[in-house]
Parts: C-alpha cells; sequence; structure tokens
C-alpha cells in the first residue's frame, strides 16, 4: 500500500509543478479587484481568469496527471483514458443528470452532487484509467474487433469501470456528504473546540474532496453560520465572528512554507536543486494567495504521516486564534493578499497577533516535519532511492551523449527481443526484461552508469542521474517509439 501512495504521490508531481503559477495569477489579480473580481478592471480579470482556468480544473489535471503516471508504459492512451473516466463519472452525476435519473427537479438534487468534480474523483479516475491501461493495453480481441484491440481498447474499458463505479458513488456519495454537514454542524456549538475539530477535518478531507461539506457549514448559510460573508459585510460579533477562518492564516502562510523548508534540506543533495524549485513556488502561492494544494500534494501521498500532522497543527491553530479571539477573513484563500485586505474591516480583531502565531508556527512546523523525516525515514520528495546514487552525466551535454549511452545501454540490455517495457523515474530507468541472463550487467556500467539494481525476477532499475529522461526517450526512439 505504502508504495502504491508513493507511486500516486509520483505521479501528481507534473499536474501539481503548474498550480503555484496559476495561484499566484489569481492572488494578484484578486489583489488588484478585491470585491469585483475582475468585474471593475479588465488587468485583474485577465488574471484571475488565467490563473482560474489551471485551479479551477485541478481534479481534471489530477486525472490525467495519474493515468499516465501510474501506467506502465507512459503512452498517451492512458491520459486520454484519465481525462474519459473523470468525464463519464462527473457527467453522470452532475445534479442535471441526477435530477433526470431520479425524475425531480434539479433544485431537489442533493447537495453533495454539487460538489462531484474534486480532487478525489480526479484521482480515482486516474488510478482506474491506469489500471485499465496496465490490464487492456496489450489485449487482442478477434479479427471482426481487431480495431478496438490494443490502446484503442483502454478508454472503452475505463469508461464502463467508471460506470459502475458512479453508480457506487450515486448511493454512497450524499451519504458520506451528508454525515459530514450533520458532523459539522454539530461541533459548530463546541467554540474553540469545534474551530479546531473543523480544521483538523478540513485538511484531513482535503484529498476526498469531502471538505466542502464541513465549509458549507462553517464558511456559508448553511447552518446559520456564515463566517466568511458575515465577516466581510461586518455582521457579527468582532472577535468572534471570523473564528473559523483566522487560524488557517498562520498554517498556510507560515506552517507550510516551513514544512517545505524542512523537506528542502530533509533532501538528498544532489535533489537539492529540484526540490527548491517546488518547494519555492509551493511556498511561495501558500504564503503570498493561500492555495497550498501545490505543496500538500506534494507530500500528502508520499508521506500520509506527516500530512496528518499538518491536519492537527491545522485544527491546533484554529483553536488558539478562536480561543483568544483573533480574527482576520478571506475571501479568496489565507493568504498575504486576503490578510491585507481584511485586517481594514471592522470585525478584525488584532489580526497581526496572526502573524506572530504563525511566526510560533514556522518554528513548530520546520522542528516537526525534520526530527519525523529524519527518525522515521519518510520518503518525502528529494528523498527517493537509494543514498549511493550519483550524477553519471553533465549538467549539460549534448544530445549526442545521451544517443551514445541510450544505444549502448540498449544493448546491453539484450535489445528489442529481450526488453518488455522502458520508464523512468527522476533518476533512474525502470525497465522490464524477458531474460535477466541475457542482461550484460558490465556493458551496461560501462557507460559510465552510477549503479544497476536488480529488483525482481524481470525488473531492473539503471541509475543514470536527472538527466534520465533524455536517455530514457533515446531509448524509446530506438525500441520502436513505444515504452
Amino acid at each position: 500500500m505504502m508504495k502504491y501512495l508513493q507511486n500516486l504521490g509520483r505521479s501528481l508531481m507534473l499536474p501539481v509543478a503548474v498550480l503555484p503559477a496559476a495561484a499566484i495569477l489569481m492572488g494578484i489579480g484578486y489583489w488588484i479587484d478585491p470585491s469585483g473580481w475582475g468585474e471593475e478592471n479588465a488587468a485583474a480579470a485577465f488574471l484571475i481568469t488565467a490563473g482560474s482556468s489551471i485551479i479551477d480544473n485541478i481534479p481534471i489535471l489530477f486525472a490525467v496527471g495519474v493515468a499516465l503516471g501510474m501506467a506502465k508504459e507512459r503512452d498517451g492512451s492512458a491520459a486520454l483514458s484519465g481525462l474519459v473516466a473523470f468525464l463519464v463519472t462527473t457527467t453522470l452525476l452532475d445534479p442535471e443528470s441526477v435530477a433526470m435519473l431520479q425524475g425531480v427537479e434539479e433544485s431537489a438534487v442533493d447537495p453533495a452532487f454539487e460538489n462531484i468534480s474534486n480532487a478525489f474523483v480526479g484521482i480515482l479516475s486516474g488510478a482506474i484509467a491506469a489500471n485499465m491501461y496496465n490490464r487492456f493495453s496489450h489485449v487482442k480481441l478477434p479479427d471482426a474487433l481487431a480495431f478496438f484491440s490494443g490502446k484503442r481498447l483502454v478508454p472503452i474499458m475505463s469508461a464502463v469501470s467508471m460506470i459502475l463505479t458512479s453508480v457506487v458513488l450515486f448511493f454512497v456519495w450524499p451519504v458520506v456528504y451528508t454525515g459530514l454537514v450533520n458532523f459539522g454542524t454539530a461541533i459548530s456549538d463546541l467554540g474553540a473546540t469545534g474551530a479546531g475539530l473543523y480544521g483538523f477535518f478540513n485538511r484531513l478531507l482535503i484529498p476526498t474532496g469531502l471538505h466542502h461539506a464541513l465549509n458549507s457549514v462553517f464558511w456559508f448559510d448553511v447552518a446559520g453560520i456564515n463566517d466568511i460573508g458575515n465577516f466581510w459585510d461586518g455582521n457579527g460579533e468582532k472577535g468572534v465572528t471570523g473564528m473559523y477562518q483566522a487560524g488557517f492564516f498562520p498554517v498556510m502562510m507560515f506552517g507550510l512554507p516551513a514544512a517545505g523548508l524542512a523537506m528542502y534540506h530533509a533532501a538528498k543533495t544532489k535533489k537539492k536543486k529540484q526540490v527548491a524549485s517546488l518547494m519555492l513556488a509551493a511556498g511561495f502561492a501558500a504564503f503570498f494567495t493561500g492555495v497550498t494544494e501545490p505543496m500538500e500534494f506534494a507530500f500528502m501521498f508520499v508521506a500520509p504521516a506527516l500530512y496528518v500532522v499538518h491536519a492537527a497543527l491545522t485544527g491546533i491553530s484554529l483553536a488558539i486564534a478562536s480561543l483568544f479571539n483573533w480574527t482576520a477573513g478571506f475571501g479568496f484563500s489565507a493568504g498575504f493578499v486576503d490578510f491585507v485586505l481584511s485586517s481594514r474591516l471592522p470585525l478584525a480583531n488584532q489580526p497581526f497577533m496572526l502573524i506572530v502565531q504563525g511566526l510560533f508556527f514556522a518554528v513548530i512546523y520546520y522542528v516537526v516535519f525534520r526530527f519525523m523525516i529524519a527518525k522515521f525515514n519518510i520518503t518525502t520528495p528529494g528523498r527517493e532511492e537509494d543514498d549511493n546514487e550519483a550524477e553519471a552525466v553533465e549538467e549539460n551535454p549534448g544530445i549526442g551523449k545521451f544517443e551514445v549511452m541510450a544505444s549502448e545501454i540498449y544493448e546491453g540490455l539484450g535489445g528489442k527481443e529481450n526488453i518488455a517495457t522502458i520508464d523512468n523515474c527522476v533518476t533512474r530507468l525502470r525497465l522490464e526484461v524477458e531474460d535477466m541472463d541475457a542482461v550484460d550487467q558490465e556493458k551496461i556500467k560501462a557507460t559510465g552508469v552510477p549503479g544497476i539494481n536488480v529488483v525482481g525476477k524481470n525488473s531492473i532499475q539503471v541509475i543514470v542521474g536527472t538527466q534520465v529522461q533524455f536517455v530514457a526517450d533515446e531509448m524509446v526512439k530506438i525500441h520502436g517509439g513505444n515504452k
């Protein structure tokens, strides 16, 4: 299971990498026009629309990214299947479709289906599509149906699988969603404790998309709280209204960036540059805009224990802010932009104490993350693979070197007759061969690679370095264009 989650986390890195830039665009646009969200300013509208075109479609990005990353062969048909799987489910369970299936007015459809297009469904769609690719991409149908054989069969089987999955979600999703709404309503009378529990479950449910159920209770008018609306309208009690928003600022502006710094410092030396680029972008997005998905999805699956700790610290942060009646609010998310904008509102109460709290939380996040990573050898970004890996190629070698290396490794593996699949991770070629005895390890080592790992009867890994993708691409060309 842990290996599966780590593979899932690795697959999410491609879509996650694009999110920080989109979040920053939206944050700048919202800062320019905080009330109209672009209605009163063309530049703001342009930036917000550009950023939201990506942020609002995170589930689709995850469906495609997970399908592509978890398929044994990184083939376009796997990515297409992920998209097909997602579209099938979200269309079948769209409120309009559900209303038709139930024979009721759309307004009578369970609110749960308004939130069916979420990260959880995206990840689920991608995982199922990858499984369909791994099972059916090489299936040969009878001659009469030969056109639909192999990779053409994968999107079809993905669609069928998601139809069945949608049937399950049709009955399960409203029950779970309604249960969380009821839970949120029950803890809303618990004061600071309720705020803490809300913060904990809000983060814990992010991967499933069910955090929207709790948000609807506390942020909007489902249970009469309407914390966001009342705070910005000035309707409520100073020091109380905003209690379900304020505690997020110390975490999003300070805690998560500090966690990113801890993961950077814990990364292996040779991988620090690539980890730094991700953590710097994700950390800045969290601080400036309050968009935390780039940071959270970078470690929630590869290091679930750390993510639970993050959820617990978020709950503690909300409880502390509520206990001391420090309040601030957000219209976009709990980042620097909204902190500055909301600090001037009438119901803001000692908002700058949230900065002080945030500095303390930055230290807590950094120390706890560094300790847990080292103590339990947690595989956070940059800590994958073995400690003895070394770079095998220069920083900017010419493409000719990749061609030569790929050709020699390909021959050392036994050529086309012996190589079943070609794949790669961050630093390694991951290969499946028909006969391990046909592999000439000495020939492969002669290319200058740091090492070779035989990990199974038919599985072998060749450690190349961070330029491995270019070697893999050249090998794919030699092999005939398919991994």
